[in-house]
């Protein structure tokens, strides 16, 4: 009998991700520690003006994502925003994207061992943090080197716990609203939402100084642009999950806060603490705390399985397979798993484990800046990338794509002016400034490694003569190790 094969993309993956798969991962990316922990920061010094600012971002991302949608209907690709970045402005942008995606998610992904660390010692306070954060990272890596299949399996059941959480939190938040059963029924109401204080109780400013809290907890929504190459039916799939983005955010974002600002009054939240772990405790629900710290556990080792692990690696890889890096990182398995890449990507993230012993205080707050500056500057190549590829289309250059940007440019260049506002209020805040230094030094060196890149090549682009770098017999073949 013969045994069927999985279906191969054009630069060597397999296409393991199933539609509830690709649907999930695009939930799980943009679902972490940023909503279930990070909010609490954000309702402490917004109030419930933070609920505004949710919808705002998400309207910001919402055009990202379009914009990435129209690129990836016109050649979808795994690794794909830096290809387009290297197609549309020039080899320097696609070397700067890979990279740049790539140190953004490492950080994103030391910042969630970190909290899988905080959240065990819940249950067993003497067990030390860089512990919980060693074997997590350990169990990820090891998943993800099986099989695509394996890592989409793992992401899709995170992803449904999370989900499930937050729709058990708003029908028994509605339930209290509506019928009074808990022990917050007698105080709980809709006008919590500007009764204490106003929506912004602690002025305009503050609570736009939010807004870098808020982004973070939308990283990941381009995941959909990372994963198309390795999802099956991407023509009409991807559609399919960025159109629902609308959706996802009003329900699991809005509508979560809106529920658990009406049930507790935004002045008993503190941060570092869970707004969901406070809600269910008010509400009176029987060992609450333990449920929602369990499921905010799973959240932040999805967010490392999907952006930190997989995202990484397929970002290494196609910086390799365009020059970008060492060709050795471009080896896929015989199941088509970037095997060195993601290795390399592990054992960078394992850095956050020795930071998690040094400061554990302010490592979050520094760690997920950086990753959100670093955020920032890949959804604005996106977006500026969708500028050049219009251009490019209108000029007769490329073929056009099906699946359109509404609005654009007009779009495009408010997403970006927000994106501008929001640095500088990065800038402003003396926790998060490091950002900007950060982001400085990065770029530095980027300058100085793509002119290394350009010495080692002789001058040229390194690429392999095709827009997504994968002509080269080598990619297909001889990249293959015998794992």
């Amino acid at each position: 009998m013969t045994v069927p094969q999985p279906e191969e993309t054009e630069s060597g993956y397999h296409r393991g991700l199933g539609t509830r798969q690709a649907q999930m991962i695009a939930i799980g990316g943009t679902i972490g520690t940023g909503l279930f922990l990070g909010a609490g920061t954000g309702i402490s010094q917004a109030g419930p003006s933070l609920i505004l600012w949710y919808a705002v971002a998400g309207a910001i991302l919402f055009m990202v994502v379009r914009a990435l949608g129209e690129l990836l209907m016109y050649r979808p690709a795994t690794g794909s925003f830096a290809d387009y970045a290297r197609e549309f402005l020039g080899p320097f942008w696609g070397y700067a994207t890979a990279w740049t995606y790539w140190i953004m998610w490492v950080t994103t992904g030391m910042a969630e061992i970190t909290a899988a660390g905080t959240f065990v010692r819940y249950w067993a306070p003497g067990f030390e943090q860089w512990k919980t954060a060693l074997i997590s990272l350990v169990v990820l890596t090891v998943a993800n080197l099986i099989t695509v299949k394996i890592f989409g399996e793992l992401e899709f059941w995170f992803a449904m716990i999370k989900v499930t959480a937050i729709l058990g939190m708003i029908l028994i938040g509605v339930g209290v609203l509506t019928l009074g059963f808990s022990d917050a029924g007698d105080t709980a109401s809709v006008t919590r939402l500007w009764a204490d204080g106003g929506v912004a109780p602690n002025g305009v400013w503050d609570s736009l100084m939010t807004l870098q809290i808020v982004l973070f907890a939308y990283q990941g929504v381009e995941l959909v642009g990372v994963t198309a190459g390795e999802t099956k039916d991407p023509h009409k799939n991807v559609p399919r999950a960025i159109n629902t983005l609308p959706v996802r955010f009003a329900l699991f974002y809005l509508g979560a806060l809106i529920v658990i600002l009406s049930v507790v009054s935004w002045t008993e939240f503190r941060p570092g603490t869970s707004p969901f772990v406070a809600a269910f405790v008010k509400i009176g629900i029987p060992a609450a705390a333990g449920i929602v710290n369990f499921v905010v556990l799973t959240s932040a080792l999805s967010s490392c399985n999907a952006g930190g692990l997989y995202a990484t690696s397929r970002m290494l890889r196609a910086a390799a397979l365009n020059g970008d890096g060492p060709r050795s990182l471009a080896r896929l398995t015989a199941r088509g798993v970037p095997r060195t890449a993601l290795i390399v990507s592990a054992l960078v993230m394992a850095v956050g484990v020795g930071v998690n012993a040094i400061d554990q205080e302010h490592a979050f707050t520094y760690i997920t800046s950086v990753s959100t500056g670093g955020a920032i500057v890949v959804w604005s190549i996106i977006l500026v990338t969708h500028l050049r590829y219009r251009r490019a289309v209108s000029e007769g250059r490329v073929a056009g794509s099906p699946y359109r940007m509404p609005g654009a440019p007009y779009t495009n260049w408010l997403a970006l002016g927000c994106f501008a506002f929001i640095t500088v209020l990065i800038g402003w805040d003396d926790d998060t400034r490091i950002a900007l230094y950060v982001m400085a030094v990065w770029a530095v060196g980027l300058t100085v490694g793509y002119a290394f890149r350009r010495r080692r090549t002789g001058g040229g682009d390194g690429s392999s003569g095709t827009p997504d770098g994968s002509a080269a017999p080598a990619v297909g073949a001889a990249s293959r190790d015998g794992g």
